[in-house]
């Protein structure tokens, strides 16, 4: 008698056809792969639909055979999970491989709309073949990432378009049931405002499908910035770890009076010269971490301090764009601590590069470096939050770096700073083919994540491996999302425990 997974394979060749299934040991091999602690997630196969209606079809014969489904876009979240399911023998959807199309641009509203495979260089190059009109936000992660998936786990950029789930206005979702909703105003037939108005009438329900195992988004609206004719970014360079409280004192100001139209990077010396060098074990005689006298001395061949913020101004000119330069350089040189970097110095850098392109919506594949600075290909990260709060910015500093010095990793860390918060995107390369250096990253993940959890600090994205204990710290909210799940997916066939949430 044929198992659940071998008849759901059947069925799904029967009606899409057989190149829409692969169950090859490779390609399970290939899919179940990622860069975390926790080692590789095999599925069950692969699915590859070509439509919203195919998806429609793959969840309804999920439900007839009783098959787990596992959707993915790109499958380029590095340190998140790539495309590897949450559990072993999960069936992944692969989105990203046939519905890959830019549906629509909307030149005079300044919006695109997309499916699941279309990714951020994809996307830039379009509004570069219609002359750079619009411009796209992007994050620092790999060009190939996909906008509308990296859009659902919460990520977020640099430009005054940073928040991509507020920037995004119109879903076409499969509900696990196999039924298609469309959210914000295109649930009215023949809506000519689904991807203009974000909320529409009733309750607000897009939030349902983010970072979620409650649906199936095939499609979405994502809002464009008009592309300003000049761009000029500005740096700061601060030499003692400590300067962090001066720094988070002197950004606030300028995001909460909205100086500065772009989100600040505040970053540790580590995450930038990590992106051009490889940790130097030949010097150290293999231990770790970084001693303080080679992070200097690397820090100074790069021309960096212990931090360095980054911010962009938008003008029609440079005669317009100068004044707030000048107004935000004497703010922060007031410290007697910063050092000023002019935009046209930073072109020069490949590190300092990195910034002017995030911040002119430029995909980047330059900051993917960071994952080299140790050997053997693992990564993860831990996404706290922080109150724009100098007192409190070098607490947290102090408890990372305490807690990461431990395990014999680096503080490799940037703030991005907005009014009343900073996220906290810490990137913890290690060696994932040297099995206690594996378990070692694992055992610090889960030590920042409960000493984060005791002062009070959630996080807002969670790798793979430690979905399931971030959902667990919390009250109340994982039994109402049970009981969200259960009413909208009775046979629980999509991506259980995605998320912690079954």
């Amino acid at each position: 008698m044929p198992s659940p997974s071998e008849s759901f394979f059947s069925a799904v060749r029967k009606h899409l056809g057989s190149e829409a299934v692969d169950t090859a040991p490779e390609t399970l091999a290939r899919y179940g792969v990622n860069l975390l602690p926790s080692g590789a997630m095999p599925p069950a196969g692969v699915v590859f639909p070509g439509s919203t209606e195919e998806v429609q079809a793959i969840v309804r014969t999920a439900n007839e055979h009783g098959v787990h489904l596992w959707p993915t876009s790109t499958g380029e979240n590095r340190g998140l999970g790539l495309r590897s399911p949450v559990r072993p023998g999960q069936v992944v959807v692969d989105l990203g491989k046939r519905m890959n199309r830019i549906v629509e641009i909307d030149e005079t509203l300044a919006y695109a709309v997309v499916e699941p495979g279309v990714t951020y260089a994809q996307l830039y190059e379009e509004l570069g073949r219609r002359g750079h009109k619009l411009m796209m936000d992007t994050t620092s992660g790999p060009p190939d990432g996909g906008v509308l998936g990296n859009t659902l786990d919460k990520g977020a950029g640099y430009t005054p378009y940073f928040d991509h789930f507020g920037m995004s206005c119109g879903y076409e979702v499969v509900l696990p049931t196999g039924e298609m909703l469309r959210t914000s105003e295109g649930a009215l037939p023949g809506s000519k405002l689904q991807h203009l108005s974000k909320y529409g009438y009733g309750p607000f329900l897009d939030g349902l499908f983010v970072q979620s195992n409650m649906g199936i988004v095939t499609s979405m609206g994502v809002w464009l910035m008009p592309r300003p004719p000049v761009i000029r970014s500005f740096f700061f360079t601060f030499p003692e770890d400590e300067d962090l409280a001066e720094i988070f004192e002197l950004v606030r100001p300028l995001k909460l009076n909205n100086v500065v139209p772009t989100l600040l990077k505040v970053t540790s010396d580590v995450y930038a010269f990590g992106t051009e060098e490889a940790y130097p074990f030949e010097r150290t005689g293999g231990k770790t971490p970084l001693p303080a006298e080679l992070r200097k001395e690397l820090r100074e061949k790069h021309g960096l301090g212990a931090w360095l913020v980054s911010g962009a101004f938008y003008g029609p000119s440079e005669e317009a764009v100068q004044p707030m330069l000048e107004r935000v350089k004497a703010h922060f040189l007031k410290s007697g601590k910063a050092r000023y970097i002019a935009h046209a110095e930073a072109e020069k850098s490949k590190v300092l590069k990195i910034h002017i392109d995030t911040f002119s919506g430029h995909p980047t594949r330059d900051e993917l470096g960071l994952l080299q600075w140790r050997p053997g290909n693992g990564a993860t990260w831990f996404l706290p939050a922080t109150p724009m709060v100098g007192k409190t910015a070098n607490e947290h500093q102090a408890l990372s770096r305490r807690i990461l010095g431990e395990h014999g990793f680096e503080y490799v860390v940037e703030y991005v700073c907005g009014p009343r918060m900073a996220r906290a995107l810490h990137i913890l390369p290690f060696n994932r083919q040297d099995g206690e250096e594996r378990q070692r990253a694992g055992r610090c993940m889960r030590a920042l994540l409960q000493a984060y959890a005791k002062a009070g600090i959630s996080i807002a994205r969670a790798p793979l491996d430690i979905q399931q204990e971030a959902m667990s710290q919390l009250e109340v909210l994982p039994d109402v999302l049970s009981r969200l799940k259960r009413a909208l997916d009775p046979k629980g066939v999509l991506a259980p425990g995605k998320y912690g949430i079954e």
